[in-house]
């Protein structure tokens, strides 16, 4: 049966709704949806769209999914909310449970939260716990990367690359010291990636020799730095900053809210580098796009140093819907999906769809010269293009800045809207990111559109 036209009307949106990483005054009006299936959308006028960024990298299975929808239906007529703080209820136990046994190996707790920039503040303050528990207080530093991306709550937002984003909330922010990431397109330290070996990690260690002592961790994108433009490392790179943690005896915080859940062709991408973090946080697919929940998962001795009769030791954060029980549902259902085996073969099939069209467009003189470097992990393409001079970016500047500010960006996104697909691009970075549920054709469909669009930069 179809949906019921939204009552959210342009009209009304334009007079009481703020919309995030929009600037009303210079963008189009919103597209009012009221329908999705698989990996489509359908506006009130009916026209319909391939969602291929699984609206914000969240919708894993496909909208509409009825497993998942199924599920929330019988919780939320069972048990819709309890406070977790002295309560407890099944889908929490069960999700937990089913977490742990598929998790990288030794991550045995599990911590709920909302989203995942609060799955990143709680990772950030348990370790900065961690270390005050054990009695070393003066270990409160963090070292990121350079263009890394892990929300816009405090913390987060302190951890991420410094952008337009983040200056107008500088006096909120604590110093992290920054590490290179790998970023072979624009080596750190000019090496090209056929004959280097890592030498961008060269940075951490120097960091971690001079401030180990004072440094709680060291927090990371595995394999895939999403907001800061899809960028690709290799797996040495996470192989390389594990050992430098532990030779250090710093923790090692792996930020997975993008990169979980199959999106980089395992189920986790720190599985591919056979890499367990002391900390990792989860969200966005770990309820197939249907609810808001997070989770961060640690080691047992991080949650160790905190069982104590001395309550000063408790980890003092939580929030008003921690493991909430639909949500948990939701997640219950979206992971029994991954025990199908046609969602893992669907997952290899986008993988190898992208890296044919990549190869295609790489090696097509009409459009191999508007391409600065194509890159591709699992279910994620990305095109680095070059801009209207021919030019990529210049060395060092943030492709998270450029995202939000490049017309270039702006200008593509609304040739892909009046082609029927939705693609968000970060400014010079066009990125392909759909839904598992997204058939052969209609991937096929999207590439050609993006194609397409080579001929108008």
């Amino acid at each position: 049966m179809p949906s019921v036209p939204s009552r959210l009307t342009l009209e009304r949106d334009a007079r009481r709704l703020w919309h995030p990483y929009t600037q009303a005054a210079v963008v189009p009006p919103p597209i009012p949806i009221v329908r999705g299936q698989g990996a489509w959308l359908w506006d009130e006028d009916g026209r319909r769209y391939i969602d291929a960024i699984s609206s914000w990298w969240v919708t894993t299975h496909g909208h509409a999914q009825p497993e998942i929808a199924a599920a929330i239906a019988r919780q939320a007529a069972e048990l819709e909310q309890v406070i977790f703080a002295g309560f407890t209820h099944r889908p929490a136990a069960e999700l937990a449970e089913k977490l742990a046994a598929i998790l990288p190996a030794g991550l045995s707790r599990i911590f709920y939260s909302d989203d995942g920039s609060t799955a990143v503040e709680v990772a950030l303050k348990m370790a900065l716990q961690y270390w005050h528990n054990l009695g070393q207080p003066r270990r409160r530093g963090f070292i990121a990367l350079e263009h890394a991306y892990h929300g816009d709550t405090a913390a987060a937002m302190a951890v991420g690359a410094p952008s337009p984003f983040t200056a107008a909330f500088a006096p909120l922010l604590f110093p992290v010291a920054r590490a290179h990431a790998a970023y072979c397109h624009r080596c750190p330290v000019g090496r090209r990636r056929e004959t280097c070996h890592i030498e961008c990690l060269d940075r951490m260690e120097q960091l971690l020799r001079a401030e180990g002592e004072q440094t709680a961790a060291v927090i990371l994108e595995p394999l895939l730095q999403g907001a800061g433009g899809m960028i690709v490392h290799p797996r040495e790179f996470l192989a390389g900053a594990r050992r430098l943690c532990d030779r250090y005896g710093v923790l090692l915080i792996a930020d997975e809210v993008l990169t979980g859940f199959g999106r980089t062709g395992t189920m986790f991408a720190c599985q591919q580098a056979e890499v367990t973090p002391d900390i990792l946080c989860l969200s966005k697919g770990l309820t197939g796009g249907f609810l808001p929940l997070a989770v961060t998962a640690c080691r047992e001795e991080i949650y160790q140093a905190f069982y104590s009769t001395d309550r000063r030791k408790t980890l003092f954060h939580g929030h008003s819907y921690t493991a909430n029980p639909v949500g948990c549902a939701a997640a219950l259902a979206s992971l029994a999906l991954f025990e199908k085996p046609q969602t893992w073969e669907r997952i290899r099939r986008i993988g190898r769809q992208h890296a044919a069209r990549l190869a295609r467009l790489t090696g097509d003189a009409k459009t191999a010269g508007k391409i600065a470097d194509a890159r591709q992990i699992g279910t994620v393409a990305a095109l680095e293009l070059r801009g209207a001079e021919g030019e990529s970016p210049e060395d060092g500047e943030e492709i998270v800045e450029e995202g939000y500010l490049s017309s270039l960006g702006l200008k593509l996104q609304k040739f892909y809207l009046d082609h029927g697909v939705i693609l968000r691009p970060l400014g010079p970075i066009v990125y392909v990111l759909p839904p598992y549920s997204i058939s052969e054709a209609e991937l096929e469909t999207v590439w050609d559109v993006v194609t397409a669009s080579l001929e108008v930069i």
